[in-house]
This record gives C-alpha cells, sequence and structure tokens, in this order.
C-alpha cells in the first residue's frame, strides 16, 4: 500500500501516517466502518480515530455516509460510517495496467494482429479528441501548441510547450507524464496514434523525439515552425520564376553594309522548310 495523505514531517516523526495507514487499511478489509467500531479494531481511543478520519477526508481518501439498513430499519438515524473514495482506492496497489496489456493483446490475437490494434488506438484518441480540437482551434496560429499542452495537462499528462533548441526551427511539445506508459511500451501503436493525431490537429508533419514508453523521461514531439504559421496573413509570395534568357543576336561587321537576303538562298529556305510534305 502507498502511504496516503500529506503529512508534516513533526508527524510522519510520531508515526501518524502509520497510523492513518492502518486506518486505511482496516476500512478496506472490513468496508464502511463507524467509529466506535475501527476504535475497537485498532486499539485506539474514539477520539484518535475521528482526528485522522477527519485528515484522510479532507485529503479525498475516505467519506462519511449513512449506513446502509437490510430489512426492517429499527428507529433512529442510521449510524455514520466511514467508505473509502475512488482516490482512496487508487492508493492501494491496482492492476490496470495489466488489464489494458492482456486486453490489447486478445485484440491483436483475435481480430488481426498489429492493424487491429492501431484501429483500436486511432478509435481511443479520436474519443478524446473533442476537448483537444475546441481548445486549438480557439487559439491563434502561434499559441496552438500551448493550448494543446494545457489540454494535454487537464488529461494528466503535465505537457509544456517551449521553442525548441538551435538550430531546429518550431517547438518542442511535452508530456512528463504518461497514463498509459505500460501498455504503450508494449504496444507502440498508442504513441504512433496519438502522434498522428497531434499532425492532423496541427496542420503540419509532427516528429516525436521521444517516449517515456521507451524509457525515456519525457515524451517529446518536434512541431516545425511552418505549422503556427501556415495560412498566416501577410506572408511573402513565392518568388517569381525568373525570365528566359533573349536569343543571342549574331555580331554585326563594322563597315560593312546591309545587303538584302539573296532570292535563290530564300526559296532555298522555303523548299527546306516545306520538304517531306504532301504536295497541295
Amino acid at each position: 500500500m502507498k502511504n496516503v495523505g500529506e503529512a508534516p514531517q513533526e508527524e510522519l516523526a510520531t508515526g501518524e501516517r502509520s497510523t492513518r495507514n492502518r486506518v486505511v487499511r482496516s476500512v478496506l478489509d472490513h468496508g464502511p466502518s463507524t467509529v466506535s467500531e475501527l476504535a475497537q479494531r485498532l486499539g485506539l481511543t474514539q477520539a484518535a480515530v475521528r482526528r485522522h478520519l477527519d485528515a484522510l477526508a479532507a485529503d479525498g481518501i475516505v467519506e462519511a455516509r449513512e449506513r446502509r439498513v437490510y430489512g426492517a430499519r429499527t428507529r433512529g438515524r442510521p449510524a455514520k460510517v466511514f467508505a473509502l473514495t475512488d482516490c482512496g482506492r487508487d492508493a492501494f496497489d491496482q492492476s490496470y495496467d495489466e488489464l489494458a496489456v492482456d486486453a490489447l493483446q486478445w485484440i491483436g490475437e483475435r481480430e488481426g494482429g498489429d492493424e487491429a490494434i492501431a484501429a483500436f488506438a486511432r478509435a481511443r484518441i479520436a474519443a478524446q479528441a473533442g476537448s483537444y480540437r475546441e481548445a486549438v482551434e480557439a487559439a491563434g496560429p502561434e499559441e496552438r501548441a500551448q493550448a494543446l499542452a494545457r489540454a494535454l495537462t487537464a488529461d494528466g499528462y503535465a505537457a509544456t510547450a517551449r521553442s525548441a533548441p538551435h538550430p531546429q526551427q518550431g517547438e518542442q511539445l511535452c508530456q512528463h507524464h504518461c497514463p498509459v506508459a505500460h501498455a504503450a511500451e508494449r504496444f507502440p501503436q498508442l504513441c504512433e496514434a496519438e502522434t498522428e493525431f497531434f499532425a492532423e490537429l496541427l496542420g503540419t508533419h509532427v516528429q516525436r523525439l521521444a517516449t517515456i514508453a521507451h524509457g525515456d523521461g519525457v515524451c517529446t514531439t518536434f512541431i516545425p515552425k511552418s505549422s503556427t504559421v501556415s495560412g498566416a496573413a501577410g506572408a511573402s509570395p513565392p518568388p517569381k520564376p525568373p525570365k528566359p534568357p533573349e536569343p543571342s543576336k549574331p555580331p554585326r561587321t563594322s563597315g560593312a553594309k546591309s545587303e538584302k537576303p539573296s532570292p535563290h538562298i530564300h526559296n532555298a529556305t522555303a523548299s527546306a522548310s516545306t520538304a517531306g510534305r504532301n504536295p497541295a
């Protein structure tokens, strides 16, 4: 089990964190519990249990609710119990990654191999595309990478966008966390579908430089500068093609008089130009 909640250093020194973990573990093992039930199981006073439960509730680990009554309901208010929230359950070891890998492996074996997995990866991205597309389309050409980074961060990717190092001309989109890194390590189609989506969304070819799934510290995508300025107003028109060179004139002999061509030469030229034609 992971440590739950945040505790100051002085609390760690007195074992508060350890006791708090015991409270959470007891709720997990026995289900929603009252203060008195927890106090009896853990050998604590009810006041101490309430103090730990208040801290856990503030951290979103447990929540208070009325105990469900099955059968005839007795007089009086139902006892208040404390149950784990989804966040509290996440503090314990989960098998979501293994489940995702097993599901993708089954798809590959039963539904068409790598192409089936790639189709699933593209469909998954398409289902999530709405918020990303809305954020990018609402941003100006120079702000699209930043807008995409903010949208990714909202989905847990801890993304940032910054200028690419010289001599590259463009931006780097950095995802410092990947919620599906374990599955992507086995099935790179997940990363490839995401890269394809970024290219389509930004309207340019992008290049994936590094991925967490391959052992890199950050998923890094290079976005060329042209993606942020293509189609912008005021862009310089393409240069006009150069004019073909004019034919050179034969040099004139100094002092020579211009003479008309001989009629015999003209007739010979005309005859040559009509050579091979059928007579009229």
